[in-house]
């Protein structure tokens, strides 16, 4: 399967801020045939990992995991912003490249001892799949893999992290 995920992404100069660029994945999710290729591309890339769970990071990564997941015949676990989830909460603050925010798991997921992949939409500093990998770390599970649509590979944001990470589009940022 060719990867046709370039065409798919839409760019916006300026956004949130001055200086970002920003990649819309709306128009994958807007085609049915997108999406089902882009899923079915994210699936095939994490099989070798045999994780036992896939986490999506809020929100994008919400929208590729619990897809995946179902092809796979596995479940996903949240992490979120905080004060997004209920009850007691492991929590993560970190650097984005435009601000500050702090991600969130609830210690009552059944993490521990698990293979675990982490899904989202963009690698950019890498802060997001950063504070989230410590977030896994910290409840017992074992990230055998981090896998995103798109890197932006001058930002080194694989730098970061312990596991593999696997990209389906990159660019220069």
């Amino acid at each position: 399967m060719t990867n046709p995920l370039h065409a798919w992404i839409k760019t916006y100069p300026d956004f949130p801020k001055p200086g970002i660029l920003f990649y819309d994945i709306a128009p994958i999710l807007e085609h049915p045939d997108h999406l089902k290729q882009t899923v079915e591309m994210l699936a095939s890339t994490i099989d070798a990992w045999q994780p036992e769970v896939l986490v999506g990071i809020d929100s994008r990564g919400f929208l590729f995991a619990t897809p995946v997941a179902l092809s796979r015949g596995l479940g996903v676990v949240m992490i979120r912003k905080k004060g997004k989830l209920p009850g007691d909460v492991r929590e993560a603050s970190y650097a984005l490249e435009y601000g500050e925010a702090t991600l969130a798991v609830q210690r009552d997921r059944a993490l521990a001892g698990k293979r675990v992949v982490l899904i989202d939409d963009l690698l950019a500093t890498g802060g997001t799949l950063a504070a989230a990998e410590t977030l896994l770390t910290q409840s017992g599970a074992t990230v055998v893999g981090c896998v995103v649509l798109i890197e932006l590979t001058d930002l080194k944001g694989r730098t970061r992290l312990t596991a593999p990470v696997k990209s389906l589009q990159t660019y220069a940022a």
